[in-house]
């Protein structure tokens, strides 16, 4: 189970006051409680830049996967056959490739990854993994899970149609929890690749009550809300 931690010493402020910004505010920390009192605000860190301060975001325009919308193409199929998906087997190096400084657009700074390994260790940060039939990690992606929330962060591959795989992987599971259509996969923003999969766009209003629906569910077993069931491992399906 997720370890209880006391209050954080930030108060965020309500989303609603960014008006069309995305952006909510700069400052504050990365402690676990901090994380975790914005994502329950429906907030996220993300920096700027490596040098400034955490900024803090809650898209206008929030980008969703709908757990019972997406799409699995024939090619993506035939792929999610060749893999076997994990939940966090290694999540340090999950976060570690999403983080290689030589990816386009990288913005996880070494002290992100040290705040969601942080998080990992008391049971918040989760990560789906894409593995080969030799044994290789070749895809993945990692994110927050705070009852019905997965709160993904970011995705990586090796091979081909990995991190799509881990995806579907991660849907399959959500989708066979008790009432799928409540539960909310957050991908922050909406973009080509992942609309392609099924991710909409919904404002900053429907998401914030989504998220209250979602914060009232309990967490799937792979990821420990019931810690009587075993960790989930096996081929990503689709539907």
């Amino acid at each position: 189970m997720p370890t209880d931690l006391p209050p954080s010493r930030w108060e965020f402020p309500t989303p609603d006051l960014a008006g069309d910004e995305d952006l909510v505010g700069q400052g504050a920390d990365l402690d676990p409680a901090t994380i975790l009192a914005a994502y329950r605000k429906g907030i996220f860190p993300m920096p700027v830049r490596r040098s400034a301060p955490t900024a803090w975001w809650s898209p206008a325009q929030r980008g969703i996967l709908p757990v019972t919308g997406l799409r699995v193409s024939r090619s993506l199929r035939q792929s999610c056959a060749r893999f076997t998906v994990r939940v966090d087997t290694v999540f340090p190096d999950v976060i570690e490739a999403c983080a290689d400084p030589g990816r386009p657009g990288g913005w996880i700074t070494p002290e992100i990854t040290a705040a969601y390994v942080r998080l990992h260790e008391l049971g918040w940060a989760h990560s789906v993994e894409a593995w080969t039939p030799e044994g290789q990690l070749a895809g993945g992606l990692y994110g927050l899970v705070i009852g019905g929330l997965f709160a993904g962060e970011s995705m990586f591959h090796r091979v081909r149609d990995a991190s799509k795989v881990a995806l579907v992987g991660l849907v399959d599971l959500l989708a066979k929890e008790p009432d799928p259509e409540l539960r909310l996969l957050d991908l922050q923003w909406r973009t080509p690749h992942l609309a392609s999969l099924g991710a909409i766009e919904i404002p900053r209003a429907e998401y914030l009550a989504r998220l209250d629906q979602a914060l009232r569910l309990s967490s799937p077993p792979a990821f420990g809300g019931r810690t009587e069931e075993p960790r989930w491992v096996g081929n990503a399906r689709g539907r």
